[in-house]
């Protein structure tokens, strides 16, 4: 989740509701300029005995923050509390029970990608090692209970973790227990941030399956590949899901607009401070009537950190977010950036995705994003057949489209070679969640604890 970075300065008062679509419009740049952003999580945990470390204890997350500072990295505190680090590799920030997260610096192509992501592996493995820690790729919490994790000083979760259980059954699971890769990419007009957020939406659930990791609950397996896909379904109707706005004509940043106004607020920030605003209407907020805050109008900041608060599969800032997938191990963290880049940075790829899903409707949507967590690649295909069936192809498009790209490394490599670890999914018939259940059912006869033994 977001770390929060900003001050008055440059920050204007809202005073009309144009303004409001700003930031989408600010997000345009030429393809000249198209970055690739890649976040990813991992679980934390002591080698000792396997416990998820307090912030407080000693050696804990506080502790293993500090550690990078010897990289460079530099804290960012909220209260009196070290919260973040940001470095030239970009942020590394908690989630709410001190899932370790990277948001990576905003870069060209997947070579630095992977690169960085290498120089963040060495430097937390190196301070691991010294201090007793591990880090596991997986979607979920594999064995933990709720109880059994800590929750980190940062003033959102708070207000979070008490509106959570108002609007569903597993917002709290969402929060302590799950794990995610992201990736966050551009767009060069409404036009072409239209085409891209239909295609990867509807794409989503491929992603979701390709990537399930996630079959473990309190040390047995959940009937899921995708326990995390699952989560999000029982966790906030009003700001989660597939948006079948976006897939109407006339989509744009002013229909986004308008449905961030109807997700309710969770927070204001002022003066240091969160304030619990869970529940209210950013509407009100426009006519100074919020109850948390009356009689004050918001900033652009407030807006900025409202559009943070929205948790569709796919979500729009100033920039796209494709948000579909667990968390896993180092190898397959740069083949999510690799699978979007090449399906939506190329527009002869992206047309030829668009063409694969354009003829289903709103309700085979939905119906495919529900099957997935149980059946990932075995989901039924709106016509006949599986996801399977169009997995090598949507592969195919994206691998042409990283090749047109050109960007290559000192080898004289493109960027295609990242798709690897998902070309072996496909041709294993196996998703990884399905490989850890065959070790549970097997050489591990069913002893969870032997997941810590993994190499992530």
């Amino acid at each position: 989740m977001s770390t929060r970075q900003t001050s008055e300065i440059d920050d204007p008062f809202i005073e009309h509701i144009d303004q409001l679509a700003q930031p989408m419009a600010a997000g345009e740049k030429p393809r000249e300029s198209w970055c690739i952003g890649t976040e990813h999580e991992k679980l934390v945990y002591c080698t000792g005995d396997h416990h998820a470390p307090s912030y407080e204890e000693a050696g804990g997350i506080h502790d293993l923050l500090m550690a990078l500072t010897e990289f460079g990295w530099e804290p960012i505190e909220e209260g009196g509390k070290v919260i973040a680090m940001k470095g030239a590799d970009g942020n590394v920030s908690l989630e709410p029970a001190g899932q370790l997260e990277l948001s990576g610096a905003p870069l060209e192509n997947l070579h630095q990608t992977c690169a960085e992501t290498g120089r963040h592996l060495e430097q937390v493995k190196a301070i691991g090692e010294r201090t007793g820690k591990g880090f596991i790729g997986l979607g979920m919490w594999p064995d933990k209970t709720r109880e059994e994790l800590p929750v980190m000083p940062k003033g959102r979760y708070g207000i979070m973790l008490r509106h959570m259980p108002r609007v569903g059954n597993l917002g709290l699971d969402m929060m302590l227990r799950t794990c995610t890769i992201q990736v966050n990419l551009d767009y060069s007009s409404e036009a072409d941030m239209a085409h891209k957020f239909r295609t990867s939406l509807a794409l989503q659930p491929l992603a979701t399956a390709l990537f399930a990791n996630s079959p473990f609950t309190e040390g047995k397996p959940n009937g899921y590949l995708s326990y995390r896909s699952h989560i999000w379904s029982d966790t906030d109707p009003h700001r989660t899901g597939m948006l079948p706005f976006v897939f109407e004509d006339g989509f744009g940043y002013q229909r986004y607009v308008d449905y961030m106004l109807d997700v309710p607020m969770y927070f204001a920030f002022r003066d240091g401070q969160y304030i619990d605003a869970a529940g209210q209407s950013f509407r009100s907020f426009l006519k100074g009537e919020l109850p948390a805050l009356p009689g004050e109008l918001p900033r652009m900041s407030d807006w900025t950190d409202h559009l943070s608060t929205a948790f569709p599969e796919v979500r729009l800032k100033s920039f796209l977010e494709m948000r579909g997938a667990d968390g896993g191990p180092w190898n397959r963290i740069c083949a999510l950036p690799a699978f979007w880049v090449g399906l939506l940075y190329d527009q002869t790829a992206l047309d030829a995705a668009w063409d694969l899903v354009k003829g289903w409707s709103m309700d085979e949507r939905e119906a495919l994003r529900n099957a997935v967590p149980k059946l990932a690649l075995d989901a039924p295909l709106p016509g006949g057949g599986t996801l399977r069936d169009i997995a090598g192809e949507v592969l195919d498009i994206s691998r042409a489209g990283l090749s047109a790209r050109g960007r290559l490394n000192s080898s004289g490599d493109n960027e295609s070679g990242y798709l690897e670890p998902l070309d072996e999914i496909v041709r294993s018939g196996k998703v990884p969640a399905q490989h850890l259940l065959d070790k549970f059912h097997g050489e591990w006869n069913g002893d969870i604890e032997r997941v810590y033994e993994e190499s992530f």
